[in-house]
Formats: structure tokens, C-alpha cells, sequence
């Protein structure tokens, strides 16, 4: 387990990328991010932080109505082709995941998967995911990030 302080959303954008860096060294296959928290904790932060790391311009929102949203990413060396960000807040059930096909995203081997509020699907999230969870912190803009698993 690995904890980090951020101060700022800029410095948990740039954590964001530290943090991809050392996924996709330790990975083979599917990347998938489990990120967990609560709300305003910094995990849309984060993933606007992985996306601008990945080379992705356009302007990244959680997808909380259409709850998941492709990205293609910049062909570059070492990464995969795009990034799927999910956003489970407004499922109902693990029936409604399952028919938004999840499990095909999540055996993606060309895809970094990230899913916010990921504790609602735990049971759909594969089992050797990198659950990051955020937390306030005491002040104001603090977070306090917990990276929990990297195979």
C-alpha cells in the first residue's frame, strides 16, 4: 500500500500520471483502475490527469449519465490504444453493469479501464485491479490518496 498527500488538483493530475507510469510497467494485459471515494474526494481529478498524460485533449468529464465514455488515445509505443472511464455512481444493480459490458472492457487488452465509484461493482471489477481510493484531507484542497494493489 502506498499513500500520497496532494495539496492541489494540479498535484493530483500530475500523481495521475506517476501513478499510470508505474501500472503500465508492473501490468501485462488489461489495465483496470478501481478508484474509490467520496464525492468531491478527486477522482474525476485524477482521471482528467491520466487522460492529459495519455495525450488525450478533448475535456474529460465523468460520464455519470451515459456511465462510460471511450477514449481513443495518440498512437505512442508501450500504450494501448484507448482508455474507457466508467462511472458506476447511477447503476442500480450488477445486472445493469453487466448488460453495459463491463466484463468486455475490463478483458480489453488494448484499454486502460477506470472506473469511478468502483466499490458499487466490486464484485464485476477483476480481481487483480489497482484500487486507488481518495479521501479529504484536513484542509480545504488536500487529498489523501491510497494506492492499495499493483500486481
Amino acid at each position: 500500500m502506498i499513500i500520497w498527500m496532494s495539496r492541489s488538483p494540479g498535484a493530483t493530475k500530475r500523481m495521475a500520471g506517476r501513478i499510470l507510469k508505474r501500472v503500465l510497467k508492473t501490468k501485462a494485459g488489461p489495465a483496470v483502475l478501481a478508484l474509490s471515494g467520496k464525492l468531491g474526494s478527486g477522482k474525476t481529478t485524477f482521471i482528467q490527469g491520466l487522460a492529459a498524460s495519455l495525450g488525450i485533449r478533448e475535456k474529460v468529464q465523468s460520464p455519470t449519465f451515459v456511465l462510460m465514455k471511450w477514449y481513443k488515445l495518440p498512437r505512442r509505443a508501450g500504450l494501448p490504444r484507448h482508455l474507457v472511464h466508467i462511472d458506476a455512481y447511477r447503476l442500480e444493480s450488477l445486472a445493469e453493469a453487466k448488460h453495459l459490458g463491463l466484463r468486455e472492457a475490463f478483458r480489453d487488452r488494448d484499454a486502460i479501464v477506470v472506473v469511478e465509484w468502483a466499490d458499487r461493482i466490486r464484485k464485476l471489477i477483476p480481481h487483480d485491479a489497482v484500487w486507488i481510493q481518495f479521501k479529504h484531507g484536513k484542509r480545504t484542497r488536500e487529498r489523501i490518496i491510497t494506492l492499495k494493489h499493483v500486481s
